[in-house]
């Protein structure tokens, strides 16, 4: 079975399409609630602030078969006359055309003056949207702003009466297990009522940089993306994202962006006409076992900065490549993923607490944060590191310990591998394919930039920081090493794997 996510709102055209629901939510209590006798009295309450959203765009295509008859054929006349009165030119020559295509979606209504929430991919890339109302009267809408990396998107209607509305829930206390009913417009039939349970929580799809998915079993199918997802007390906890099924309808996995990311979200691009979120200047990555092992830390969590922003807000509060994040702004950080979003949701220009491992040992710093600005980003230059073998480069050393053959960085190797005349460190020049430096994903071509935080400029720092490791019992070594991602630390075990 395949995993695809599939988008409602866009055009079908491949036998897998992106396709955006809910997910379910409801508000927590110290012990569960019985299930409902019905739902029938909070549909009918709810159903009038959802609506329907309808979008088109011109869209380019071209007209007419892809051939052409040969010259002198008895059709050549119909075939060209064919042509022109599609559009084309002379000798089946392509113009190109232009057609309409349309899109629905759903959407509900946060305020009695029309202010109206979705998801982007709903909305994206359309050049008219027009709302319906429950009691079927049809809107232009228009777009306020919108957020790629979340997924929300904020219209406006101009009503003739005040609107009816819902209010935004807390997502945080919704539990797994709670009932939860999704309003949308499946398949474009409109007002569409169904229901289940909270599945599970903080679900990653990849969809971006703050995924903390609410999934739930409630039944979402292609249209109900944009649609909101209630609790028992009909509070939005969840706003319809994306299923996850090998087919397009819905197999009972369907997940949505929690209310605790979307009303922040939504509130900005209200108030700025885009989201503003909290920065930090870091590149960061997953704190695994060995890592952990490797300095000191009990535990495997938190997130290690692999690279600093030069006058950045971490660099001007004295954060330093290597150090790993524990807790920010009074948060724990359980996993890598968890702190962008943290850093988004926090206050800019405040001055946040953040507790950092260094050196074997806790340290308190404090930040104060800047804003994410769009073209703010890491420098992921890749470099083209060809894996071909040579000659034998002079000084190449083997560390039987890690599986690796280094080099000092000379002439040939800058050539071989196309390196900069300023690429500083030592140089992995082959890997054993058995060994747990490759199963970490050390490739030749990678910079040892590090050994158990001591720069290194030579082979002979490299092996003695091994040696080093080993005398002190230790089973893991440190390493930050250039890869063609950009910089990154691995706790390289110290034994040769059993091939």
């Amino acid at each position: 079975m395949r995993k695809a996510f599939y988008n409602p709102a866009r055009k079908l055209s491949a036998a897998l399409v992106i396709v955006l629901f809910s997910v379910t939510g409801m508000a927590g209590s110290a012990y569960a609630r019985s299930a409902p006798d019905s739902f029938a009295d909070m549909a009918e309450r709810l159903l009038p602030a959802v609506v329907n959203i309808s979008t088109s765009q011109l869209v380019a295509d071209r007209q007419g078969p892809d051939f052409q008859f040969p010259p002198g054929s008895p059709f050549e006349d119909l075939f060209r006359d064919f042509m022109e009165r599609n559009g084309q030119g002379k000798d089946g020559d392509k113009a190109p055309h232009q057609h309409r295509a349309t899109a629905l979606g759903s959407g509900f209504i946060i305020s009695p003056d029309g202010y109206i929430v979705t998801n982007n991919h709903v909305i994206d890339g359309a050049d008219e949207i027009s709302v319906t109302l429950h009691d079927n009267e049809t809107l232009p809408a228009k777009l306020i702003g919108r957020d790629p990396k979340t997924d929300v998107a904020l219209l406006k209607v101009e009503p003739k009466k005040d609107l009816p509305f819902v209010k935004w829930g807390d997502s945080d206390k919704a539990r797994v297990g709670d009932w939860a009913m999704a309003i949308g417009n499946p398949f474009g039939l409109g007002g569409t009522v169904t229901a289940g349970i909270i599945s599970a929580r903080n679900r990653d799809i990849n969809q971006g940089p703050y995924d903390d998915f609410i999934q739930t079993d409630a039944a979402i199918n292609r249209g109900n993306s944009g649609g909101p997802l209630f609790n028992m007390d009909g509070d939005v906890i969840g706003i319809n994202s994306a299923i996850y099924s090998p087919s397009g309808g819905s197999v009972g996995i369907g997940f949505a962006i929690p209310s605790a990311i979307a009303e922040s979200v939504v509130d900005q691009i209200k108030e700025y006409g885009r989201p503003r979120r909290g920065w930090l200047g870091v590149h960061i990555q997953t704190v695994t076992d060995d890592i952990a092992d490797s300095v000191g830390l009990d535990e495997a969590y938190g997130a290690m900065v692999a690279d600093v922003t030069k006058d950045g807000p971490a660099a001007k509060a004295g954060i330093k490549q290597g150090d790993i994040i524990l807790k920010f702004d009074g948060k724990k950080v359980e996993s890598m993923r968890r702190l962008p979003r943290i850093v988004a949701e926090t206050k800019i220009g405040k001055a946040v607490d953040v507790e950092l491992w260094r050196d074997g040992k806790k340290k308190d710093v404090t930040v104060d944060l800047g804003e994410l600005k769009e073209d703010t980003s890491a420098d992921n230059t890749t470099k083209d590191k060809p894996e071909q073998q040579q000659t034998k480069p002079s000084g190449e050393t083997t560390i039987d310990a890690l599986g690796l053959k280094v080099a000092n960085i000379d002439d040939e190797l800058r050539q071989r591998f196309n390196l900069t005349d300023d690429t500083e460190g030592v140089i992995v020049t082959d890997v054993d394919t058995a060994s747990y430096s490759a199963e970490k994903g050390v490739r030749p071509g990678d910079i040892i930039l590090e050994a158990s935080h001591q720069s290194v400029k030579d082979v002979a720092e490299v092996e003695k920081a091994v040696k080093a490791a080993q005398d002190d019992g230790k089973r893991t070594i440190l390493m930050l090493i250039e890869t063609s991602a950009g910089p990154r630390y691995f706790g390289l075990t110290l034994d040769k794997k059993d091939k």
